[in-house]
């Protein structure tokens, strides 16, 4: 399995996004960056979470409208 991202805030005790319950990971650091703003920082997720209580970014409702991977493109 490829690496997976989570959003973390920028904060020095930082909780990692989530939505449901289940932590928001994307499988592109660079499409997390150029998508999202703000406070916070992108962090490979920690092995001791489960993929069963993660929530891949295309899934939430918010992020649903993007088609993956990402065309710089489509953005202008």
């Amino acid at each position: 399995m490829s690496r997976m991202w989570a959003i973390q805030e920028d904060t020095p005790h930082g909780q990692l996004l989530s939505w449901n319950g289940r932590t928001i990971v994307h499988g592109d650091r660079a499409e997390l960056e150029f998508l999202l703003a703000g406070p916070i920082r992108i962090v490979a997720c920690p092995p001791s979470i489960p993929r069963e209580q993660t929530i891949e970014l295309r899934f939430h409702p918010q992020f649903a409208h993007h088609k993956f991977p990402l065309r710089r493109k489509d953005y202008r």
